[in-house]
């Protein structure tokens, strides 16, 4: 799938103004989807547009500028299904946070623990987004859906505050410890002032 499928699945539900899309798919309730920047959105809109899988018209309001509005098209909604027919392709999942466990042999023990603290505030951030969307009436596929993410958060911040004091220790292991290591005293200089 990608952006364009996404802005096709976010008018299915209804119009909505391109600002009205970039925020749905990029903060809201389609954040969780497909990997859609602001600047992809606006190109995504106008090939629907050129081909015939979504209307745009301007609305005005007084003492702003005109606002496009798109809507889904009989065409749209069909070739939209059956963008859903396709296997959808195996879920991404990049974490800078593994990428710093990875290499917690070589960090200090306040490094660590700071940088799982924020992974668990990060965790804790989307569970309650997701809560918030949770509050919606929503039902069927939605619902599964938001339950499934919530499940998944869940369980991993779980593992995180069962499994933070061995991930901890394997810091201190590393430079921190090994005066011998280049950088040494400039990352306990970086430590204490933190």
């Amino acid at each position: 799938m990608n952006v364009r499928t996404l802005c096709l699945a976010i008018l299915f539900a209804g119009e909505a103004t391109g600002y009205e899309i970039k925020k749905l798919s990029t903060e809201g309730e389609y954040a969780y989807f497909v990997d859609a920047s602001f600047g992809s959105i606006y190109p995504a809109l106008d090939r629907l547009e050129r081909e015939g899988f979504v209307t745009c018209r301007k609305e005005d309001e007084p003492g702003k500028p005109s606002r496009k509005v798109y809507a889904i098209t009989d065409a749209g909604r069909a070739h939209f299904v059956d963008s859903l027919f396709d296997l959808p392709a195996p879920d991404v999942f990049r974490s800078e946070f593994l990428l710093v466990v990875m290499h917690a042999d070589i960090l200090p023990k306040p490094v660590m623990r700071r940088a799982i603290d924020h992974r668990i505030e990060q965790i804790e951030a989307d569970i309650a987004k997701l809560r918030q969307i949770a509050q919606g009436n929503h039902k069927g596929g939605p619902q599964w859906a938001i339950d499934y993410g919530l499940d998944c958060m869940e369980h991993a911040l779980g593992y995180l505050h069962a499994h933070r004091d061995e991930l901890e220790n394997c810091s201190d292991l590393g430079t921190a410890s090994d005066p011998s290591q280049p950088g040494t005293s400039r990352h306990a200089a970086r430590i204490a002032a933190e």
